[in-house]
């Protein structure tokens, strides 16, 4: 039976969830002040340093740090911020990230061998569904390359959400430190050909505390706290019992975008909204009731020798029979919850 989690866990919880979702209002507050490929650049910045120098090394080789740190840094939040600054809103955005989940069983499938039960293949297309809804209704009431870029941000995070299952770090905070350090220099880099040292020079230039605020609270707030937390919670707790909180990300975002942005939600976000959220909780889930399995081995010749027969008893009186080992030992438990997402929503 799972442990219930405390109050304050629970307060924590959803702190933290509420933090990756107001996090969208602060990467629009922050869009105001900084070209998005500087912005993402500064972010990851603050968030590697000075921590790298104070959590050790990243416990994994270092492929996996430089491969999640291209697909997570550069290209999921790098198209994120593009996204959003082409017009993809906050609270949509928040939204439409979702459906990482389905990106990441679609690619699991492929590099880990991990076949989608009939539940999973069910979730998936109840929020491929969303996805098309909030498609329709971005292509009759926004721009439609803002919301392309985001649906691109959500394929990279899955990338990144199947390279992190492979690297396998035994500690979440310090593998993120390390992660946040690979894109800084792509993202300078990119910044300085598509947005122009000018435009760059006249964005630091004019820095102000409204501008260091969205760089800590992204870079501090949802990345080290968030992360940190988060990995306590799973630490402490069973995977299942604590991934459900994630779904109150898009709660949180497309609310306070709507609370401190004005966004309006339409009848067909609400639809999108309810057939995201409700596909990706199955697909996410899915597997802690058996919803996806691995790929069975090929069947080959067991190699396990026939065992020689015994030898006949001699006529005596009957010992007294010991408890076989293997029987007396409880069973493991063979149910397994969803494995926790990586990478922070926002």
């Amino acid at each position: 039976m799972l442990e219930p989690m405390r109050p304050a866990h629970l307060a924590l919880a959803v702190l933290i969830t509420a933090a990756w979702g107001v996090n969208f209002v602060v990467i629009e507050v922050g869009l105001d002040h900084f070209p998005p490929l500087l912005f993402c650049a500064l972010r990851f910045t603050a968030a590697a340093l000075p921590a790298v120098f104070l959590v050790g090394r990243p416990q994994v080789p270092w492929r996996w740090v430089i491969g999640v740190g291209l697909a997570l840094g550069l290209a999921k939040f790098g198209l994120l911020f593009v996204g959003m600054n082409q017009g993809a809103p906050a609270g949509l955005s928040s939204l439409v990230l979702q459906v990482q989940a389905v990106f990441t069983a679609l690619f699991a499938a492929f590099a880990l061998g991990e076949r989608p039960g009939p539940v999973r293949l069910l979730g998936m297309g109840v929020a491929l569904g969303g996805i098309a809804v909030a498609a329709v209704d971005e292509g009759t009431s926004g721009p439609v390359l803002g919301f392309a870029l985001v649906v691109a941000a959500a394929a990279f995070w899955g990338v990144s959400n199947v390279l992190t299952r492979k690297a396998a770090p035994p500690d979440g905070l310090r593998f993120m430190v390390w992660v946040s350090v690979v894109p800084v220099l792509p993202l300078l880099g990119l910044s300085l050909v598509f947005e122009g040292p000018q435009r760059d020079l006249e964005a630091l230039r004019g820095l102000d505390w409204s501008g260091l605020g969205a760089i800590a609270f992204v870079a501090w707030g949802t990345t080290l706290f968030g992360f940190g937390a988060w990995g306590f919670l799973l630490r402490t707790y069973d995977a299942s019992a604590v991934a459900p909180f994630s779904l109150l990300v898009p709660v949180f975002g497309m609310s306070s975008a709507a609370l401190l942005l004005g966004e309006g939600i339409s009848p067909l976000r609400w639809l999108a909204a309810a057939l995201l959220v409700g596909g990706v909780a199955l697909t996410s889930f899915a597997g802690a009731r058996g919803g996806g399995r691995p790929t069975a081995p090929p069947k080959g010749p067991d190699p396990t020798p026939e065992p020689a027969p015994k030898p006949a008893l001699k006529p005596g009186p009957d010992p007294v029979a010991a408890p076989d080992p293997i029987a007396s030992t409880p069973a493991p438990a063979t149910g397994a919850g969803p494995a926790p997402a990586a990478g922070s929503p926002a």
